[in-house]
């Protein structure tokens, strides 16, 4: 394993670092303690190819102005919560409104914009990043100090472990997730309405008119939704559904996940062979099939809609507001703790 750190810049004269991780095969991964950004990652395809399969930037700069969380982790709660706030053991708390009436992926200043503290370290089969920070009692309306770290941990079986932990003073609320775009494709040379998905889950949730759960639970059995067998993306892009058409053609969907850690979300682009399989411990998945990518340059290719796609794991949005959604509020002085993999193959 390969390890190295490079200063790339400073935000409010706080450093920003890059750390770089190359395993034996030459798979790689780019990282930097500003939001935890994931900014590359290079795996091989079916020729042995190393090709980068994560929208991301070369400069500080485009990540600091980005407005699509390339990259980032999420929090303190993923998702959206309608109208900003939620009740809590008789008391209501109000979030920051970054989203008409709404509060959107932790707020302004949610984790994708800290800085992060960082450390890296090296197994004999295995490398990775350990981010730390501290979450202000009442940051962007959420109760509770919570000291969180997130690790990122690339081994030689080209395999990427992303590990949550917190703690908290307080009760409070908790969802993490990371909002990498991929495309398995390779250094972007196509969308990826072609990539097929397969998903173990037979419901996904119903969204309203600002993206937010309604509440109710939908089955897939005879829609677009239904990922239960390899299907292609593209599906849901030319779809008339109300619901695909809703997110501006495709997917910004919450699914609920029937298994864990038993190959519940698995990503493949055929032309290139490269497969990429996910396994969570959490009970949901956010299929998002870039629908709102329209600005600027992403190193070099023009945005554009479907140019990436995000699997982001974690609990349901909204879920504050639907008891009957599983819960994510966690206890004072309880360790809080999940992991999701990442398995890159070719095929």
């Amino acid at each position: 394993m390969q390890l190295s750190k490079e200063k790339v810049g400073e935000i409010n004269n706080q450093p920003v670092y890059s750390f770089t991780i190359t395993n034996k095969h030459g798979a790689e991964l780019t990282c930097i303690n500003y939001g935890c950004m994931i900014t590359k990652m290079i795996v091989p395809d079916r020729q042995g190819e190393l090709e980068n399969v994560v929208l991301g930037y070369d400069t500080l700069e485009e990540y600091i102005n980005d407005t699509f969380y390339l990259g980032a982790i999420i929090g303190p709660v993923g998702g959206r919560i309608k109208d900003a706030y939620f009740e809590m053991d008789e008391q209501t708390y109000t979030l920051t409104k970054n989203e008409q009436e709404n509060h959107l992926h932790g707020g302004i200043n949610g984790f994708h914009r800290v800085i992060w503290d960082a450390e890296a370290f090296k197994k004999e089969d295995a490398a990775g990043v350990q981010f730390k920070y501290m979450s202000a009692d009442g940051e962007e309306g959420y109760p509770g100090n919570v000291l969180i770290k997130v690790t990122y941990t690339l081994n030689n079986e080209n395999e990427l472990a992303i590990t949550y932990e917190a703690l908290s003073d307080k009760k409070t609320i908790l969802t993490m997730t990371n909002h990498s775009y991929f495309n398995l494709s390779g250094n972007l040379k196509r969308d990826i309405l072609d990539h097929t998905l397969k998903l173990k889950s037979d419901r996904f949730l119903e969204l309203d008119q600002t993206l937010i759960p309604t509440g109710t639970i939908l089955d897939v059995r005879n829609t677009p939704f239904d990922f239960t067998q390899e299907k292609n993306i593209k599906s849901g892009a030319v779809s008339n559904h109300p619901q695909n058409v809703l997110v501006g053609g495709g997917y910004d969907h919450p699914f609920l996940l029937k298994s864990n850690h038993d190959e519940e979300i698995i990503l493949k682009d055929p032309e290139s062979g490269r497969k990429l399989t996910i396994e969570t411990d959490e009970p949901g998945v956010i299929v998002y099939s870039g629908n709102s990518i329209n600005k600027g340059n992403i190193r070099g290719v023009p945005s554009r809609k479907h140019l990436g796609i995000c699997l982001e794991t974690q609990a349901l949005p909204n879920a504050v507001h639907f008891p009957a959604f599983p819960s994510i509020r966690i206890q004072a002085d309880k360790k809080y703790h999940s992991v999701t993999k990442y398995r890159f193959d070719a095929e």
